[in-house]
């Protein structure tokens, strides 16, 4: 939940050691209005962002102009305040992604869009929410136990939180599910999740690869694909699935893409050795026993062909259904075939680690569709649900 506001007088100080010579304006919270003890930047105590208000939308109605499905731009939202070991963020871009829509729509919930179950990690949703798995920005402010060193320091956020609120978690976070996010201007993490990036790609290009990207090489890691391996990626066309052609492509895997006909050449470009259509006789083109590795992200009543084609041994891994979430299995294929399932939702802890320095050498590059004001993400949103585009669509916040 967002944190309460209060007056710079209202929050605690530290006193500043004589002997300390970290430069004053690093630690002068009340200057500052007290978003943090250690702060780089004068802000406001309000900033401007998009709301989830939910089902309990008790918000006053002044500075709000409403979004379809329950979101609502905001003038008026308290700037978060940094605990001992936060940092805070100055969101520079963000990305839409499939995660946030999903979970401001209950789509996750097994019980009819009940609360109970409807976020990522299947804990209750609370209301309001700011969501954004995916950012790129600034440090601006540091707790009293983080290094004032790291202030100015430019970071992708790791969207997989294991630590928020000054406790290590039980059953991780997503970023701007269970907690805030970054569809704001300021957003706060656990300075653990903060990655510092060297890299001369700007803020919008750098914000497409926290969500999408981690997934796929999470999905790659947990499947432990590697040179020589045949990867089938469904959904290529995606944020995870065009980002997984290209992080496959890096471990010396070949791809072959499953993807509509007017997208074949751009996946190509990526990598792909081979693209099929999502209609195609996946057998007949194929064969059976020819795929090491299937990274699935739709699902859907075409998902028994999958295993038919995986060879035996072979290992699938799964992070989306788009195509629709109850699939027929028979379980003599499975175990006759030695098959390995992996369902991929929390990131192992070298993932994030690994896509950054991947980033910063050049392995793989961003694949921005398109490009929206952050107070047009109804708009954003609707141009990613018609699935027309390859890559990811950001979002930039000035």
């Amino acid at each position: 939940m967002p944190p309460t506001d209060k007056t710079a007088n209202e929050r605690s100080t530290p006193k500043r050691n004589q002997n300390d010579s970290t430069p004053k304006w690093k630690k002068t919270g009340d200057f500052f209005n007290g978003i943090s003890p250690y702060c780089k930047i004068s802000v406001a105590q309000r900033m401007s962002g998009v709301l989830n208000a939910g089902d309990h939308n008790d918000l006053a109605k002044k500075n709000v102009r409403r979004c379809p499905d329950r979101l609502e731009w905001r003038d008026d939202l308290p700037v978060p305040v940094a605990g001992s070991g936060d940092v805070i963020v100055r969101v520079h871009a963000a990305g839409v992604n499939n995660t946030d829509i999903n979970t401001r729509t209950a789509w996750y919930s097994k019980g009819d869009g009940a609360a109970e179950d409807a976020t990522w990690s299947g804990a209750p949703l609370s209301f309001p929410r700011i969501q954004g798995a995916d950012v790129c920005g600034e440090i601006v402010a540091v707790g009293a136990s983080v290094d004032p060193a790291r202030i100015g320091e430019r970071v992708l956020i790791e969207p997989c939180i294991r630590e928020a609120d000054g406790r290590k978690l039980e059953t991780p976070w997503y970023f701007g599910s269970e907690c805030d996010g970054g569809f704001a201007q300021y957003t706060r993490v656990a300075a653990r999740h903060a990655y510092s990036i060297k890299s001369g790609l700007t803020d919008i290009e750098l914000a497409s690869f926290p969500c999408s990207y981690s997934t796929a090489e999470n999905m790659l890691t947990r499947a432990s694909v590697g040179s020589g391996d045949t990867v089938l990626v469904t959904g290529a066309s995606g944020g995870v699935g065009s980002a997984t052609v290209q992080l496959a492509q890096a471990r010396g895997a070949k791809v072959i893409a499953i993807i509509s006909a007017s997208k074949a050449e751009l996946l190509k470009e990526l990598g792909a050795i081979k693209t099929l259509a999502r209609d195609d006789d996946l057998i007949s083109k194929l064969s059976a026993n020819s795929i090491d590795v299937v990274v699935d992200l739709v699902a859907g009543p075409n998902w028994p062909v999958l295993l038919d084609v995986l060879c035996p041994g072979g290992r699938y891994c799964v992070a989306g259904a788009i195509g629709g979430p109850l699939v027929e299995l028979d379980v003599r294929t499975l175990y006759l075939k030695d098959l390995s399932f992996f369902g991929c939702t929390v990131l192992e802890p070298e993932v994030f680690s690994n896509l950054v320095q991947r980033i910063e050498r050049g392995d793989i590059k961003p694949l921005v569709a398109e490009t929206y004001p952050l107070a047009d993400i109804a708009v954003a949103q609707e141009a990613f649900g018609k699935k027309g585009h390859v890559g990811k669509i950001a979002l930039e916040l000035k």
